[in-house]
């Protein structure tokens, strides 16, 4: 069976109604920038395209290559706004500034990830199709939050703001810290074949004690 960190993890352990302080290590994602409304903005769209094929291809390859076989690890996002009241209070998407981004282990080499973009490419090209525009400006790179605090969401996208609130402006102070980097969320459901009330995820906050 295909090896899930998901399950091995700590980073990818949370519970509903518990904020949890926790030391995330260096972990290796692809990913890719962009900005404005995930629910309207194409760039976002166009990002999510270009990253499922490469971590796909990364997956087959490193089963291939090394024999490291691992599930494809669901769509993360790191996202941060000039004033971070939009993801509470006023939740001005158009605002957002987002990274979304894909585990995929240090296994991964540089040669193999170019590799991987290069087999995307001429994928599309061999059935006359255009890849992602955002394809070349998916880069690897390892990520290391450090100190953190996470939480489970259940619910709908639109209703994390109570939570975001809570953990930003009584968890977080109220515990001796500060937070730094970017709000980070883990989307363990697929809102296209999950009701909104159901969807499952992870969201955290870097932090450190000033």
């Amino acid at each position: 069976m295909p090896i899930d960190p998901k399950k091995t993890l700590d980073a990818y352990q949370a519970k509903r109604g518990e904020f949890r302080i926790l030391e995330v290590p260096p972990l290796r994602y692809i990913m890719v920038d962009g900005a404005g409304d995930p629910n309207t903005a194409p760039e976002y769209a166009d990002a999510v395209s270009a990253l499922f094929p490469v971590a796909y291809t990364l997956k087959f390859a490193a089963r291939a290559q090394l024999g490291v076989d691992t599930v494809v690890m669901p769509l993360e996002g790191l996202w941060h706004a000039p004033d971070m009241a939009s993801f509470t209070s006023r939740r001005d998407k158009s605002a957002w500034l987002w990274t979304m981004m894909i585990l995929v282990g240090d296994h991964v080499t540089p040669q193999m990830f170019a590799d991987a973009v290069d087999t995307v490419e001429a994928k599309a090209a061999k059935k006359k199709e255009q890849p992602p525009t955002a394809l070349r400006s998916v880069r690897l790179e390892t990520l290391d939050e450090g100190l953190s605090v996470q939480t489970l969401h259940v619910g709908s996208y639109d209703d994390e703001a109570p939570v975001l609130a809570e953990m930003h402006e009584r968890f977080i102070p109220d515990n001796g810290l500060r937070m730094t980097g970017r709000h980070h969320e883990i989307y363990l459901g697929d809102p296209r074949r999950t009701a909104p009330e159901k969807l499952r995820t992870i969201l955290r906050q870097p932090v450190d004690r000033p």
